[in-house]
């Protein structure tokens, strides 16, 4: 029975409030754990392919980056640089000083088989053909050839969580850094 004394209760807002902080604090080191996890696994992953390219290098006197490149000269020949860089997704005065040290070690070579001459097309030498097919089978490297493996849908994913990641460290370093890499 209600008497006229009695007031509806307000609702404790500073119990909420208090609740919530608390709770955030909570979730803060659970979140930096998972967070220096992904860290862990991410320098797992480079590590991986340091090591893969580290043993390329002693193998076959080339680097993994340059392997690579001849790899997709023997699955493509004639590729232009501008192609060569689209398939190893890297910037293009990077596969053109790698291309100049490829050639220096006479492992391809280049042919202006166009008819105005400018168009140059990218081959292998004999030697070039006998370095690759004599490579380790993972030729473009652990990471490019794990990420080809994955299922589309997870592939997917990681490719939108990398982008979002990507994206949150925009403005670290100089202005463009993130676009070079």
């Amino acid at each position: 029975m209600k008497t006229t004394t009695d007031k509806p209760k307000k609702p404790d807002t500073r119990r909420a409030t208090s609740l919530r902080r608390s709770a955030g604090k909570s979730a803060q080191p659970a979140r930096r754990e998972a967070a220096l996890e992904v860290l862990k696994k991410f320098r797992q992953v480079f590590r991986a392919g340091k090591l893969h390219f580290s043993a390329v290098e002693k193998q076959q006197g080339v680097t993994g980056a340059q392997l690579w490149a001849m790899w997709e000269l023997y699955q493509q020949p004639g590729l232009r640089v501008t192609d060569l860089a689209a398939a190893m997704a890297l910037h293009q005065s990077t596969v053109s000083n790698m291309i100049d040290k490829l050639l220096t070690k006479r492992l391809l070579r280049r042919d202006r088989g166009d008819q105005d001459g400018r168009v140059v097309r990218l081959h292998l030498t004999a030697a070039g053909m006998r370095m690759v097919r004599g490579a380790p089978n993972q030729a473009r490297g652990a990471l490019p050839d794990a990420l080809e493996h994955l299922p589309p849908a997870a592939l997917r994913g990681l490719d939108k969580q990398l982008a979002t990641l990507l994206s949150r460290m925009k403005g670290v370093g100089p202005p463009g850094a993130m676009s070079q890499l």
